[in-house]
């Protein structure tokens, strides 16, 4: 089995990417490290770069775990994306930062934390920094 964590290059996605090392070591699985592209992936702040996936990986290979690293250019819907690797690569959780939001910041302009909470097939670990 493989532990999915959204990554993205800011805090966010350092306290998710810390949350599912912690979560493949308890489980002894995989960990699976997503970042992708929305849109123009050259001026895009969720897309990392080279150096920062490279980062990533001499990070968990320091570690000691069994991981992969893919970086998906698609511009496809984030939540949407994340729920397919999970799908495909039969997930037994998936890791995804979360910030606060107000109600009308979700209502106005949606939320790809939602959408995964709810359409997610597998358990789905929600993290704050902090």
């Amino acid at each position: 089995m493989t532990v999915l964590v959204g990554y993205v290059p800011n805090a966010f996605g350092e306290a998710a990417l810390t949350a599912a090392v912690e979560e493949a070591k308890r489980r002894q699985e995989r960990l699976l490290v997503v970042n992708m592209s929305r849109d123009d992936v050259l001026v895009d702040a969720h897309r990392a770069g080279q150096d920062q996936l490279a980062r990533v990986g001499r990070d968990l290979a320091e570690l000691g775990t069994a991981f992969e690293v893919r970086q998906i250019e698609e511009g496809n819907d984030a939540a949407e994306s994340l729920l397919a690797v999970a799908e495909e690569e039969k997930v037994s959780v998936l890791v995804i930062g979360i910030r606060h939001r107000s109600p009308v910041g979700k209502l106005l302009l949606g939320s790809a934390a939602q959408r995964i909470l709810l359409g997610a097939s597998c358990p789905v670990l929600a993290v704050k920094t902090g």
